[in-house]
C-alpha cells in the first residue's frame, strides 16, 4: 500500500532548523504541502491563512512553548479538531501525560523516523 499524502497540507512547528528541514523533505516526498513555523506565534499567525491538516509541535521552544501552542490551537473553534501531535526529544511520562491534557493526538520522540511520521499522518487523517 503506498501513502497517498497528495496535497496534504501539514505544518512542523520547531525551534529547530535540522528538524524543521528534516521533517520538510520527508514530508514533501510524500507528496505533502509543508508549511513550517519555527515557535508558536510564528505558527498561530500561519495557521489561520494556511489551515493546516495536522500538526507536528516541539515542546521545547522560546518565548510560546509546544504546549501552550498546543492549547491555544485546540482552544480555538476553528482548530480544534486538527490533529496535533507532540515532538519531543525526552520520552517521559510526565511529558505524554501533560501533552494529553493540553489536547495533543499523539507524541512523538525525537529523532524520529520516517514511518513513524507517516504513520501519525496515517492514523490521524482519514480518506
Amino acid at each position: 500500500m503506498t501513502d497517498n499524502f497528495q496535497d496534504l497540507k501539514v505544518m512542523v512547528i520547531d525551534d529547530s532548523k535540522t528538524i524543521r528541514r528534516t521533517a520538510e523533505t520527508l514530508l514533501k516526498k510524500a507528496g505533502c504541502e509543508v508549511i513550517t513555523a519555527t515557535d508558536g506565534f510564528d505558527a498561530l499567525a500561519k495557521i489561520a491563512d494556511s489551515k493546516p491538516s495536522i500538526i507536528f509541535v516541539d515542546i521545547m521552544m522560546p518565548r510560546l512553548d509546544g504546549y501552550q501552542t498546543c492549547a491555544l490551537i485546540k482552544n480555538n473553534s476553528a482548530f480544534k479538531s486538527t490533529p496535533v501531535i507532540m515532538l519531543s526529544s525526552k520520552d517521559g511520562l510526565f511529558d505524554k501525560a501533560k501533552g494529553r491534557i493540553v489536547g495533543s493526538d499523539e507524541y512523538l520522540t525525537k529523532p524520529f523516523s520516517k514511518d513513524e511520521l507517516l504513520g501519525a499522518i496515517r492514523q490521524h487523517i482519514s480518506g
